[in-house]
């Protein structure tokens, strides 16, 4: 069975002074944060990735990992395939003035003709460690229903930047570990005692979504093109050059409908990622030790080799 991971890294530079975050070093030996996410993604069992980009770093992305990773996976058996997110790939006319992508909704729906089977999707710029992607893959492969979403449920503590607010979407689930709500919060801050936003305190054993969705089918892209349209007719003409296609509010506003049921898969594995400039330091100090408690071999790839 073919299991894709997406990796969406067309959003690049915003918050980290205008470089490419995601193709910034992170260990000792020249890798990037998506190089440990697509080892733990093929470790797990996928054995497709595709990389969703623009067209205007292309060239940067392939000569900065691009190029290295397809030559680590045809050794492994493990496809990859690009996609390019684009301002003009809408359903109507683009609004006059709009500069500001449409989102990660729409990120997804670019890579539509990329999936043929079950997927996964994450950020480029975020590490989830490696429990995250066994529970994903393990629960992708059970068969479930096309409409049987799953997520990766991280604590909120193990989320937090040390430098500064994060977004995060807070989560609700039932007794039977479904998600029942996720709300889309902004600016997070660490605290002494925890987490808060705007000085109220937030619960920081909750569990959040760290944009590690999985869909068993490859149907739910027409799921994500009919509600795009509809973000389009509906949204845009209210605010033209600001309204997103965000993939955790379409999955709340399914949710809130009854058309899909999201099961959260719970994981205690500590988050790494670079939302600040100054935070690629500590993300490569933890990395850095993991390498040394032999979590990773430093020669990254060298474990997955297959005779």
């Amino acid at each position: 069975m073919e299991t894709t991971l997406l990796i969406m890294a067309a959003g690049i530079g915003s918050r980290f002074g205008g470089g490419i975050k995601q193709l910034a070093s992170v260990d000792d030996y020249g890798h990037i944060i998506m190089d440990y996410s697509i080892h733990d993604a093929i470790e797990a069992g996928f054995n497709r990735m595709v990389f969703i980009i623009r067209r205007d770093i292309e060239a940067d992305f392939r000569a900065a990992i691009g190029d290295r990773i397809e030559a680590v996976c045809a050794g492994l058996g493990v496809s990859v395939g690009y996609a390019f997110q684009a301002l003009d790939d809408i359903p109507g006319a683009l609004p006059e003035g709009r500069s500001k992508p449409w989102g990660t909704g729409q990120a997804v729906l670019c890579a539509r003709e990329q999936v043929r089977g079950p997927f996964a999707v994450i950020n480029a710029d975020d590490y989830y460690g490696k429990q995250a992607f066994v529970n994903l893959h393990r629960y992708l492969i059970e068969r479930n229903g096309d409409r049987s979403l799953c997520m990766a449920g991280f604590i909120l503590k193990n989320t937090l930047s040390e430098n500064g607010g994060v977004t995060r979407g807070l989560c609700k689930a039932d007794e039977q570990g479904y998600l029942t709500e996720v709300t889309e919060t902004s600016d997070i801050v660490k605290t002494p005692t925890g987490a808060a936003v705007n000085s109220a305190p937030v619960d920081p054993e909750a569990r959040v979504s760290m944009n590690m969705w999985g869909f068993p089918s490859p149907a739910f892209m027409d799921v994500l093109e009919i509600n795009f349209r509809r973000f389009f007719d509906e949204s845009v003409p209210k605010n033209p050059l600001k309204a997103e296609y965000l993939l955790p509010m379409l999955i709340g506003t399914l949710l809130r409908r009854g058309e899909v049921t999201v099961r959260v898969l719970p994981t205690g594995d500590k988050w790494y990622g670079v939302t600040y400039a100054e935070d690629r330091a500590a993300v490569a100090e933890s990395i850095n030790r993991m390498v040394s408690d032999g979590l990773y071999r430093a020669d990254l790839y060298s474990d997955l080799a297959r005779d």
